[in-house]
């Protein structure tokens, strides 16, 4: 009889570590890579017969050094007659995406050199000075064509660039016949590299690279000037040659006459138009990323499978101890966590309070799993620029419906009666937190007059969409969930609390919940390293698969060191295990704090107040909802296991 109670808590666990073994060959298939093309759902393939014109847009203007984007025509760059929006969804408009069209536009398979886009007379000294911080600050210029960002591949000695997106506004340095003396130089001359692929059976072909390499030129001219056909001396078009690089470049100054030119070569890839992207995907350093992530991830799915096997053996062994108790005199000998089976279901402090915050974490746990499920099987792919947030607002808004059903059964299962109350704080506490902080920090980007704010129109639809769908949907959640019948505790509570004997100090709230969370952030922090990578430095980051994994990782590692360390606290006689089942896991995100501070001064090069607090904002969000994630995930797996081993022995 023993051996049968115990046997279903072996068996619910086992298909949790096999799961994620089973996964692991499953998905390293599924992760794109160098040698497989990838097709974008949704992203259909356009045709360019010979002579189609292509339209070059130009994108925010970005720095590592700021974070703060800015719109290409805040910068005295040349203007087309009348400045077109592309339109734009809602991610799009939070990411700071400002996509418009410019001067620069080509005909396919027709090379250009020299072309001049237009001359600046005189340089205005606030035009000058704008220039001048855009470099100090190392801006970088991005341009899209055919949807495909500009890879920036300069030649110049003067620059560290690396080939990333886009390329600088400019450099800061000396020239030879100088006299040392630093000074600002603009690129000017920008030499377009297309790469097309052309279909074998038919004349057209479709666009699979696009690349730059800025120049700076001090550009001579033919006096005068001739608005119809000017001649320049610096970059002669009729004798068909590029851009002499050795000539002097364009300084930065007041009064200063800049003539802005451009090439443009067309030529042939074997690269096919699905793989287009694979270059800007596979930029970072893929081998010792898939490397450290399969080993660290192996790690813990190790320890953790070894950490449940002892587990659940020593409880094996409890639960048949206490089964074969038979007199009252061994039943009043007990020790261990079947003494508190009076107490363990009391309710807990504050409780109205957890179920607020474990509906927020339920609908956070929806969100997040939709999410990385449809980016993983390649729709929210970085050819739709915006999708993934946009993507992620509106799974925010319509799991409400999840958050108000989870918190409300939680709720009457405590015998709250107000249930409206609390579905009102589900529906408002944590978003109005978010929305608060958000609020702010972008009261910080407007005042920096960056691209980046969101404009109001934007905010009355953040604020539209909480109010108008996300708040009815918790309350019909809550509605239903309140409606169903209250879960009964497998033991009946005691009318009179058992006083809770002293602990030892390893066995004290503050050290078991700072320890339970060390494992889960380990779960995770390599994967963690690349996307803070990615999106303070503007990369791409496409391994959905991989963060599928650690995902699933991240869900039984949780689950486990709360069931580990909550077993622990029962066997010590503290049945108060409600909020530190939840603070256990959900420490990790204070881990997760530490290491995106430490990865501030030691990674990124910020120097402005209004940027560093523009990360530590961002960061603390996201700490935030991570806290509210793992602690909701290591809540469930406690309650769980509470339930099961309370119902599985004797209790008179």
């Amino acid at each position: 009889m023993a051996s049968r109670a115990g046997a279903p808590l072996l068996l619910a666990m086992a298909p949790i570590q096999s799961l994620c073994c089973l996964l692991l060959p499953l998905l390293l298939f599924l992760m794109p890579s160098s040698s497989k093309a990838f097709y974008l759902p949704g992203v259909a393939p356009q045709d360019f017969a010979p002579g189609a014109e292509l339209q070059v847009k130009v994108n925010k203007l970005t720095s590592t050094k700021t974070q703060l984007p800015y719109e290409f025509y805040t910068l005295d760059y040349c203007r087309p007659d009348k400045i077109i929006n592309s339109a734009e969804n809602l991610g799009e408009v939070l990411r700071g995406d400002r996509i418009e069209n410019s001067k620069y536009v080509f005909h396919m398979k027709e090379d250009k050199l020299c072309n001049i886009v237009c001359k600046i007379d005189k340089l205005s000294e606030r035009a000058a000075k704008n220039f001048k911080e855009k470099i100090e600050e190392d801006y970088r210029v991005n341009m899209i064509l055919d949807n495909l960002p500009v890879v920036s591949k300069p030649q110049s000695s003067k620059t560290n660039d690396r080939g990333w997106r886009g390329f600088p506004v400019g450099f800061k340095g000396t020239y030879a016949d100088q006299t040392g003396e630093e000074k600002y130089f603009l690129y000017n001359h920008l030499s377009f590299t297309v790469l097309y692929h052309k279909d074998p059976e038919t004349s057209v072909a479709r666009i699979v690279g696009f690349e730059v390499t800025p120049f700076s030129v001090k550009h001579q001219y033919e006096e005068p000037w001739s608005k119809e056909a000017p001649r320049l001396l610096t970059c002669n078009k009729d004798s068909k040659t590029y851009v002499n690089p050795t000539q002097a470049p364009q300084e930065v100054n007041v009064d200063e006459e800049i003539i802005f030119t451009y090439d443009v070569q067309f030529k042939v890839s074997a690269v096919k138009w699905a793989s287009r992207w694979d270059s800007y995907l596979l930029m970072a350093d893929d081998q010792i990323h898939w490397f450290s992530i399969v080993n660290s991830l192996m790690i813990v799915l190790f320890l953790s499978g070894m950490v449940a096997m002892i587990m659940m053996r020593t409880l094996h062994r409890d639960i048949s101890k206490y089964n074969q108790l038979e007199t009252q005199d061994e039943a009043q000998e007990e020790t261990g966590w079947k003494l508190v089976h009076g107490d363990v279901f009391r309710t807990p402090s504050n409780a109205g309070l957890l179920c607020i915050y474990v509906g927020t974490g339920v609908q956070f746990f929806g969100m997040t799993l939709v999410t990385v499920i449809f980016a993983v099987l390649g729709f929210l792919s970085p050819a739709n620029r915006g999708g993934l947030m946009t993507a992620m607002l509106l799974l925010w808004v319509f799991m409400g419906l999840f958050a108000g059903y989870a918190s409300a059964r939680l709720y009457k299962a405590f015998k709250g009666s107000d249930w409206k109350n609390i579905t009102l704080k589900v529906a408002f506490v944590f978003p109005a937190t978010i929305f608060a902080i958000f609020f702010v920090l972008n009261a910080l980007i407007w005042g920096e007059k960056s691209s980046g704010a969101v404009p109001f129109g934007t905010m009355l639809a953040l604020v539209l969409l909480w109010f108008g769908i996300s708040v009815p949907l918790v309350f019909i959640g809550s509605y239903f969930g309140y409606k169903k019948p209250a879960l009964e505790d497998p033991v009946r509570t005691n009318k009179i609390p058992r006083q809770i004997p002293e602990q030892a100090w390893y066995m004290r709230p503050v050290f078991t919940i700072l320890v339970g969370g060390i494992l889960p952030f380990g779960a995770v922090f390599i994967e963690l390293f690349f996307i803070l990578t990615s999106i303070w430095f503007h990369q791409f980051y496409y391994i959905f698969g991989f963060l599928f994994l650690v995902f699933l990782i991240l869900i039984v590692t949780c689950a486990e060191i709360t069931i580990v360390l909550c077993y622990f606290q029962l066997c010590s006689e503290d049945y108060n295990w409600w909020w530190r089942s939840y603070l256990t896991a959900g420490s990790s995100a204070l881990y997760l704090l530490l290491y995106a501070t430490f990865y501030f001064f030691t990674r990124l090069e910020i120097t402005k107040l209004v940027s560093g607090i523009l990360y530590f904002g961002y960061i603390f969000i996201s700490s935030y909802c991570f806290f509210v994630l793992t602690g909701t995930i290591g809540f469930y797996a406690c309650y769980w296991f509470v339930r099961t081993i309370y119902s599985s022995v004797k209790i008179d």
